[in-house]
């Protein structure tokens, strides 16, 4: 990765990130953001691949925009606050905000398939990551351990039909999620 770092800024000395979408006909990284990718990804590929899902509705925009900023400040980065916390008082507060928002979208899925109704949408799978890491990585690693996300019935079943849309399970990997957060690491609380 970092060559392509080099290859599209000779002169580029920072950190190396993941997510990166890179453009093969000009050599150059288009965005290392993830929450920019995924919105690039829901439009602007449809006339070379045909799909043409919406997983940002205009109609749901505004709920969408709430969620994620829900999901990335108290679950996509909570578990995180709480992982690299520096004292017990931090950890206190971010584990307990983690399952706080935990709770929330299991009462949210408690009547619904997907987190904004019965279709799949950006929210969704800015959630995803986390979720399918949360057990053999957070649970352990970062003490989030509360509970288990297997101990909630509606994200457990949710998360479960996620994975088995198509081509979305060959895309975890959790061998490689346990033995990444697993391994020494002296940032770790």
């Amino acid at each position: 990765l970092h060559q392509l770092y080099v290859k599209g800024m000779p002169d580029y000395s920072g950190r190396v990130t993941v997510p990166v979408l890179w453009d093969k006909q000009q050599n150059k990284i288009v965005s290392t953001e993830s929450a920019e990718i995924i919105r690039m990804f829901n439009s602007a590929f449809n006339n070379i691949t045909g799909d043409q899902q919406d997983f940002y509705p205009e109609s749901l925009a505004e709920e969408i925009d709430q969620l994620n900023d829900f999901i990335y400040q108290n679950i996509n980065n909570g578990v995180y606050q709480t992982g690299f916390a520096r004292t017990q008082e931090a950890y206190d507060e971010a584990v307990l905000k983690v399952f706080a928002a935990l709770d929330n979208v299991e009462q949210r899925l408690s009547n619904s398939q997907y987190l904004l109704g019965n279709n799949i949408t950006e929210a969704d799978w800015r959630l995803l990551p986390t979720l399918v890491r949360f057990d053999v990585g957070y649970y352990t690693a970062f003490k989030c351990n509360l509970r288990a996300l297997r101990d909630y019935p509606h994200l457990s079943r949710y998360l479960q039909d996620v994975v088995n849309l198509p081509n979305v399970g060959k895309t975890i990997e959790l061998d490689v999620y346990r033995k990444g957060y697993n391994s020494a690491s002296p940032l770790r609380n």
